[in-house]
């Protein structure tokens, strides 16, 4: 069906900020936009053939400027959080925004990738993202330049593809961070969604959400997906892990990572019948539930409050930066970063 384009709004230097609207055979319909190269809009069928809109975020580019939770966006040059807010790379020690207690979060709430302008190219079903930052930005060593690209087919499959390199050592860990809500990004809790992960294994972390660098099983506690289960079933359980974070706010360890693509997660909606399959070549997932959303105007007037939204941030494991037992996210020179991950729609 091709992609169509429309006005969002303006950059915070005047740039016009572009809706790139890509729909398949079936109607399902997807918008991005340059500003952090956002996913505004996945509107998919139910089990009735109704269209809803699955994702939370915004109505105009200038609401995604403020963004405090991150609505949709992608994260980079490094998602997640980092120690101490400092890394130690080839003997240099680099410091990095403190914005999260003492740690640092998403690269820098201000500078981060989520708040930068992302020039477009439009393919015939797909829309590619192009940023180049400086050496240097946000304490990260290195010039670098990214790319994503989200493309739809008529399987119903929203692929995204991130290509990323530096001309020195660096860290390069991209994700998307979009909040999903499969009964439609207006309908409150998603305590009611069914989730099964493909991770026998998760990282505990301490009360500043840092890995402690174990990897431990999730058999026989509330952190266990392996099988499905109401998202709410065991969110406030008394489990150290659930209090430190206000509920699921975790990095999963995904079965037998080999780098290639790999089904991670299933997600249902009981009311709408929609179902969310989720696929990735990385090695790990923060499942998060929404558990720091405070009450914020959304799209179409839409109010989201707590848990109105669920996260599933593929990644490289938080802090892997200071882990070096976790996968590496250190790129730059011959390795370059390239990830995949798709989320399948239908309903049932």
């Amino acid at each position: 069906m091709g992609v169509t384009i429309g006005a969002f709004g303006k950059f915070s230097d005047g740039r016009e900020v572009n809706l790139y609207t890509m729909e398949n055979k079936n109607g399902m319909r997807v918008s991005v936009a340059n500003i952090g190269a956002a996913l505004v809009r996945v509107e998919v069928p139910d089990r009735q053939g109704r269209l809803a809109d699955v994702v939370l975020g915004f109505d105009r580019a200038e609401d995604y400027l403020v963004n405090g939770c991150f609505f949709g966006v992608v994260i980079g040059p490094n998602a997640n959080r980092i120690g101490k807010a400092a890394f130690t790379l080839d003997g240099a020690t680099y410091s990095l925004a403190v914005n999260d207690g003492i740690n640092n979060l998403h690269s820098d709430r201000n500078l981060g990738w989520h708040k930068r302008f992302w020039e477009a190219s439009v393919g015939e079903e797909s829309v590619t993202f192009r940023l180049e930052d400086r050496p240097g930005s946000m304490g990260f060593p290195g010039a670098k330049t990214a790319e994503v690209t989200y493309s739809l087919n008529d399987r119903n499959e929203l692929q995204l593809n991130y290509h990323a390199s530096s001309d020195q050592r660096t860290i390069l860990n991209l994700t998307n961070h979009s909040y999903f809500n499969l009964e439609g990004h207006d309908s409150g809790s998603i305590e009611g969604h069914e989730l099964w992960l493909g991770a026998a294994c998760y990282t505990p972390a301490d009360a500043g959400s840092i890995p402690t660098g174990e990897i431990a099983r999730v058999k026989g506690t509330p952190m266990d997906f392996t099988a499905r289960k109401r998202v709410g079933a065991e969110i406030d359980a008394e489990f150290e892990q659930l209090q430190f974070a206000g509920g699921y706010d975790h990095n999963w360890v995904i079965d037998n990572w080999d780098g290639t693509l790999r089904h991670f997660a299933t997600v249902r909606a009981p009311m709408s019948g929609r179902v969310m399959e989720a696929y990735t070549t990385l090695p790990g997932v923060q499942f998060y539930a929404g558990n720091f959303i405070e009450q914020e105007t959304g799209k179409g007037e839409a109010v989201y409050r707590y848990r109105g939204g669920m996260c599933l941030e593929t990644q490289y494991f938080p802090d892997s930066a200071n882990k070096p037992a976790f996968p590496s996210c250190f790129f730059g020179g011959e390795r370059v970063y390239d990830s995949v991950t798709v989320y399948r729609f239908s309903a049932e």
